[in-house]
């Protein structure tokens, strides 16, 4: 333990004390107390040896080796002229209306300069194709593959297969949704028309009785909407639709039994049933009752009727 010294603040060669005065005199500056002098770089434009150094790095190939190109941009389609004007003005519209009175300066906006620059990168690789196909048909290169043209495929035909396979299972399952899409809309479309159906015979059946309870209360004498209900019913039942027609056996059992109701004293006559004449005739006559043939029918006398004895015995003499 003896060989280690601890320094103590009494034993500190730069006290605080001794800082401060330093400082004070000027000694000392801000920062590091040891200031590191900066290398100013020197660019050199060596033009000179750039241009031997590129005449040495330059191959002196054909052009239809080499492909190199140096264009002008080309001019810009109408319609990409206008997409841009359009796109400018709605660029500004936003920018004044959510910033308040701030001026728009379309120069200044990154959108729109980055839709500017892909334009123009765009517009120089067209005007370099067309100057390109042009130097190509003048040195008589193909640029179009012929029609006769047979070149292997990269993938195999059973991958083809699966694939063609795979879309058209994609297909079939986007066909199937769609129909069973129009199928759920169908059907709430027929549920919500029955339902405006019910809800206006419940709307006009209701009106009837409200009519029909004045007419009984005596505060109407209008019976109109009586034979109106009649009408629509006639019709209803003159649709040709076959759900609406009613088969034979129905037919018979209403003829027989009706259609429900009272059934006794319906035979009666009643003062509406007496006062009808219309089966009854009263200047037909009886026809004469046969007694040999048991029916009413008249005797007929035939046209070969043999004579009687006294005048067969008449007609001998």
């Amino acid at each position: 333990m003896n060989d280690f010294v601890l320094n103590d603040s009494e034993t500190d060669i730069d006290s605080d004390e001794e800082l401060q005065e330093a400082f004070a005199k000027g000694i000392l500056k801000p920062g590091l107390n040891e200031e590191i002098e900066k290398a100013i770089k020197k660019y050199v434009n060596n033009v000179a040896d750039l241009k031997a150094k590129l005449k040495e790095i330059e191959l002196k190939l054909p052009w239809i080796e080499k492909l190199d190109l140096v264009t002008t941009v080309a001019p810009m389609a109408p319609d990409v002229a206008l997409q841009m004007e359009e796109t400018a003005q709605r660029r500004k519209n936003i920018k004044e209306n959510t910033k308040g009175n701030q001026l728009y300066d379309p120069t200044q906006d990154p959108v729109l300069n980055e839709f500017k620059r892909e334009n123009l990168i765009h517009r120089q690789a067209q005007a370099a194709v067309i100057d390109g196909i042009k130097r190509l048909k003048e040195l008589k290169v193909p640029t179009k593959r012929p029609d006769d043209f047979f070149a292997e495929m990269a993938k195999s035909d059973e991958h083809m297969q699966k694939v063609r396979k795979n879309l058209m299972a994609k297909q079939a399952a986007q066909a199937r949704t769609e129909k069973v899409r129009q199928l759920r809309e169908q059907k709430k479309i027929a549920k919500r028309v029955q339902i405006d159906t019910k809800l206006k015979q419940a709307a006009e059946k209701k009106h009837m009785l409200e009519q029909l309870k004045r007419v009984r209360k005596g505060k109407s004498t209008d019976l109109d909407f009586l034979e109106d209900n009649k009408g629509k019913n006639s019709k209803g039942n003159n649709s040709k639709d076959p759900k609406n027609k009613i088969s034979r056996k129905r037919a018979n059992k209403d003829k027989k039994f009706g259609f429900g109701g009272k059934k006794k004293g319906s035979k009666l006559n009643t003062r509406e049933s007496t006062n009808q004449l219309e089966g009854f005739n009263s200047s037909a006559k009886k026809k004469p009752f046969n007694f040999k043939s048991k029916s009413f029918k008249p005797n007929s006398k035939k046209k070969n009727q043999r004579p009687g004895k006294s005048k067969r015995k008449n007609s001998k003499r």
